[in-house]
């Protein structure tokens, strides 16, 4: 009664358009209801569940990226991919997929990541003679990828669901986001000559020099955030207070082109994202708690048992699911309504958390831009003014490229564990 309740409240209300976090809130209180618990849980639940010292990343971090990309940061990494890839044949399309994992470890958010891409390189794809739905697909699927790439804001808050360290997260989606990044490069390759995609110009030296140059600023970011991980330096929620002091300095100083209202701004609106995010969280500990009472854990137990006897294809089970839940209730909801109810039963059959963890992580990313509902496939489809039917068939060796990258993430432990291992943070 109470799982029935709490579940048909929560799909009237999604149908209905409502936001997530009231369609989770209501089911909530419906549920709590119907079990006859008191409502005065709710409000103890909440304040409980926002009380978490990783959260405290997510503001510095949403803070840092937006003010990086207000002062053009995107641009320079566009022309410094273009110089290093663009004189191959579909070296551009290389390109979007080099800015997008170096891009992603500056901006944290998913959306703002696909804005600023569609915008920055959607017309120069368009003047160099891609097609639309190949301009589409590239960001599409470079942004997908740079799920991986910390300090995506999920992988704060997986870390907080699954009560993992966030630093190990970050450290180990690197070498993950890379593989996928060259199963994509594979791809461009291969569609390039087929397609006969254009090439540009080799860069001259001192066209090299100044992309180098003028992209140093954004670029030393991944090497304080790795370093200072592997080191020990840093907790995730310093790190992001160190990026959006370094942001805020370069933005000022180096660049001089946002003002202080500009900055004021940026901070509220971070302000604003951190606490759409730490409700979410909030009201989904008690949908999860309603989820344990019910059952259904058990019932997701019955349902992936004869598949605990191989990890992997449990993995691969977990991801599909995942995958579903990120395209149609986004990232976030998937991570705080899915996760916690498998994730139990993956570390009973001895699925390492962390490798756990990442393996999630990219099943959201793709998720993210799965057609035809993927929030983050439909932005990137109106920078390209095409509709999700002319983009589908364009997009399929796409999804196949980053299912393939996905598959070698889950059968290859070891490229999840590795850096976090070697820097003495899991066994």
């Amino acid at each position: 009664m109470v799982l029935l309740a709490t579940l048909i409240t929560f799909l009237v209300l999604l149908v209905l358009s409502l936001p997530i976090v009231f369609c989770l809130g209501a089911a909530a209180v419906v549920g709590l209801a119907a079990d006859g618990l008191p409502l005065q849980q709710v409000g103890s639940t909440i304040v409980a569940a926002s009380q978490s010292w990783v959260l405290l990343a997510i503001p510095s971090f949403v803070f840092a990226g937006s003010l990086m990309e207000r002062a053009g940061m995107s641009v320079a990494l566009v022309e410094l991919a273009r110089a290093l890839v663009g004189w191959l044949r579909g070296g551009l399309g290389m390109s979007v997929i080099v800015v997008s994992y170096f891009f992603s470890d500056i901006c944290g958010s998913k959306m703002a990541e696909v804005s600023a891409l569609g915008s920055a390189l959607m017309p120069s794809l368009k003047r160099a003679g891609y097609r639309a739905e190949d301009g589409a697909s590239l960001i599409a699927a470079g942004t997908a990828m740079g799920m991986l790439v910390p300090p995506a804001i999920f992988m704060i808050v997986i870390s907080a669901v699954t009560n993992q360290s966030a630093v190990a997260l970050f450290l180990a989606g690197f070498i993950p986001a890379a593989v996928m990044a060259v199963c994509l490069c594979v791809l461009v390759l291969i569609q390039a000559h087929v397609l006969g995609w254009p090439k540009d110009t080799r860069a001259s030296f001192g066209r090299l020099v100044r992309a180098v140059r003028n992209a140093a600023v954004p670029l030393v970011i991944p090497v304080v955030i790795l370093g200072g991980f592997y080191m020990g330096a840093f907790t995730a929620t310093e790190a992001g207070a160190i990026v959006a002091l370094y942001s805020l300095l370069a933005a000022k100083f180096y660049y001089r082109n946002v003002s202080w209202t500009e900055v004021f701004l940026l901070a509220y609106d971070a302000g604003v994202m951190t606490g759409v995010v730490v409700f979410l969280l909030a009201v989904a500990t008690i949908f999860q708690y309603l989820m344990g009472l019910s059952g259904a854990p058990e019932f997701l137990g019955w349902a992936l048992g004869p598949l605990t006897g191989i990890p992997w294809l449990f993995l691969t089970a977990v991801a599909i699911l995942t995958m579903m839940f990120g395209m149609v209730l986004e990232g976030l909801p998937a991570a705080v309504v899915l996760i916690p109810v498998v994730f139990p039963l993956a570390t009973k059959i001895g699925i390492h958390p962390v490798h756990f963890d990442i393996v999630q992580t990219a099943a959201v990313g793709i998720g993210l831009f799965l057609p035809p509902l993927g929030v983050g496939l439909l932005m990137a489809l109106r920078f390209a003014n095409i509709s999700v039917g002319q983009h589908a068939r364009a997009y399929v060796p796409y999804m196949l490229a980053l299912l393939v990258g996905l598959m070698l993430i889950i059968c290859i432990p070891e490229l999840s564990l590795m850096l976090p291992r070697s820097a003495g943070l899991i066994k």
